[in-house]
């Protein structure tokens, strides 16, 4: 597993400045990025913070808060990396760059206490089931994501081929779609294992620059599967860790209905759905096709795809709880442009853009697999 492969990966000596070369600083990723269309200034591009990681690692300017807040603000959607006409490795660069500004710079009070969460998927549960009770006496300032669900019981096995990554906040917030994948593996003949030792898979600290505590959650991961011969996964950020952490062969749950399309058999149903297709899905993980793919198999079914505002739903990892009000602005035309469409629910396949979604809108948010269950002719 090569160190420009993973994304946790400490960056080598020379490691960051080779990453930064790469770049001809052509500008052709400049009208793509989220940031730079919402603020027009350079130092809000993949250029500009490519040319800034640069100039700090030579120590030509010195790092200053202006500065590392134009590397906070970006939101890791990896648009630039498609149209990049010279394959700079933007992912590998930014988890580099912001590697180096952790060790000089501590992270906020609220990205250290996310980790801390999310490296604790059963405390962190707990206390979103706490969470939950008390959400309808809480003030709105005080309600940084949707109430989560009751919890529900599932009929877990933990000795199938096939196994399910349930992640960290997803656990609680998913009890419905891991459901909704036990009726969509029966109806294709597959059944899907839920190992209980598994953790989060290190993306948002690693996003943030923590690669030890990213590598440790990759290592437990990596123990947690040992005896699945493939593992499934439903959120697009997090597929791209956990497939780099494990030596099994690791797909998006999307694909891997969409490779076994044939045996799903969906009712006539006559509803008009907007698809939100997160940058996750559509720069990385790709697996965008397999998500039109798989709706297209259910009969009167209309879709519309959101594509308003500036590129990206704002959600970024935990950008959503660390600026919330910047978050709030990327998500508004996309919540705009869907209350237009007059479209009964919200589908997305990334947890993160879901709960962003839900806590902006009184409408249905749901990942595709969890509608498409819903949708089986049983």
């Amino acid at each position: 597993m090569s160190e420009a492969a993973h994304p946790a990966a400490t960056p080598a000596p020379g490691r960051l400045l080779a990453l930064t070369d790469q770049c001809v600083q052509c500008g052709l990723c400049l009208p793509t990025c989220p940031t730079y269309r919402f603020e027009a200034l350079e130092t809000e591009s993949p250029r500009g913070r490519i040319a800034l990681a640069r100039a700090w690692e030579l120590a030509t300017v010195p790092p200053t808060p202006t500065g590392d807040t134009h590397l906070d603000h970006c939101l890791g959607c990896r648009r630039c990396e498609v149209v990049c006409p010279a394959g700079v490795e933007y992912g590998p660069l930014l988890v580099a760059a912001r590697s180096r500004q952790r060790e000089r710079r501590p992270a906020g009070w609220k990205q250290r206490g996310a980790e801390w969460l999310c490296a604790r998927p059963g405390m962190l549960t707990r206390l979103l089931g706490l969470y939950r009770r008390l959400y309808p006496l809480l003030p709105t300032a005080w309600r940084p994501l949707p109430q989560p669900p009751a919890p529900a019981r599932l009929p877990l096995s933990q000795s199938a081929d096939v196994a399910l990554f349930l992640g960290c906040v997803a656990r609680p917030y998913e009890t419905s779609l891991q459901a909704a994948m036990l009726r969509l593996g029966a109806a294709v003949d597959v059944a899907i294992a839920m190992p209980d030792r598994q953790t989060c898979c290190g993306s948002l600290h690693a996003h943030a620059g923590n690669t030890a505590t990213a590598n440790a959650l990759a290592a437990a991961n990596r123990a947690s599967f040992v005896n699945a011969s493939t593992v499934l996964t439903l959120a697009s950020g997090c597929h791209e860790a956990l497939a780099q952490a494990l030596p099994t062969p690791t797909l998006d749950a999307l694909d891997f209905f969409a490779q076994r399309g044939d045996g799903l058999r969906f009712r006539s149903t006559r509803e008009r759905i907007a698809l939100h297709l997160p940058c996750t899905q559509r720069n990385v993980v790709k697996s965008d096709i397999a998500t039109r793919a798989l709706l297209a198999r259910v009969p009167g079914l209309e879709i519309i795809e959101l594509d308003g505002g500036f590129g990206c739903c704002g959600a970024a990892g935990t950008q959503m709880l660390t600026e919330p009000a910047r978050a709030a602005a990327y998500r508004q035309p996309l919540l705009d442009q869907f209350a237009a469409t007059g479209a009964t629910r919200l589908l997305s396949a990334n947890i993160g853009c879901r709960l962003h979604f839900a806590n902006g809108t009184q409408a249905l948010v749901q990942h595709p697999l969890e509608f498409l269950a819903e949708c089986l002719d049983s």
